[in-house]
């Protein structure tokens, strides 16, 4: 007979905050706002995007953003700057966030009043594809530098997300970056999902991302009245 236990901690993990997700996305139902979780390597321009995104929406949707990082208010400061209300949330080393953390960061952001939530989620992509936030919809950001083997070497954050965009995409002439080949490899692991190309740098393709966000927002708050 052993004499010791075997203890599935991931698994058990994972109920618990899948358990935390499900009660933040019913506080999201009533407060009637729409949760957007965005995740991507380091550098690959998420603040960047998210100034070009709440730019464009600002006019029509009260928006916050609970920033995540190991360290530094920098990006906090950055989206504030921009127009929406932000919460800086210190990880202190946690390479990723997980639902009770995102409720914390929500707390502090007070988002009662508050249309559309973006979580700024750590920059990598393996760890923060596991753990689900309690967002409504999840993306990610794929930038032109980083290469199009990316689905190939992270296969689980491609075929976790609602969309994809592929940023920098003004850089492409500098880099050996195969659009058709990165949206085959994309559509393998994810059947049916939106690719769109971006530049926040100069603009390109934020028209139909923001159109994706409008839409994504208002089929899930009919689908919440209706249900």
């Amino acid at each position: 007979m052993e004499n010791y236990k075997v203890l599935e901690i991931k698994q058990s993990v994972f109920k618990n905050n899948d358990d935390r997700a499900r009660e933040l996305r019913e506080r999201m139902k009533k407060e009637k706002t729409f949760l957007l979780n965005l995740m991507s390597s380091p550098g690959s321009g998420k603040t960047t995007t998210l100034v070009s995104t709440i730019a464009a929406l600002k006019d029509e949707m009260r928006i916050g953003v609970l920033e995540a990082d190991i360290d530094s208010d920098v990006d906090a400061r950055t989206v504030s700057d921009a127009g929406a209300r932000a919460v800086q949330l210190h990880t202190n080393g946690m390479c990723h966030l997980t639902a009770e953390m995102a409720r914390q960061g929500l707390e502090g952001l007070e988002t009662e009043d508050l249309d559309f939530v973006v979580i700024e989620n750590i920059g990598n992509l393996i760890c923060p594809a596991e753990f689900d936030t309690g967002a409504v919809k999840n993306a990610m950001i794929l930038s032109v530098p980083e290469g199009d083997d990316k689905p190939l070497k992270y296969p689980i954050m491609f075929s976790k997300v609602d969309v994809v965009l592929i940023n920098k995409i003004d850089a492409i002439d500098f880099f050996d970056f195969d659009m058709k080949a990165v949206k085959e490899r994309i559509e393998k692991l994810n059947p049916g999902i939106r690719v769109i190309p971006i530049s926040a740098k100069n603009g390109d393709g934020m028209d139909q991302w923001c159109d994706w966000i409008r839409s994504a927002a208002s089929e899930w708050k009919k689908g919440e009245e209706n249900g």
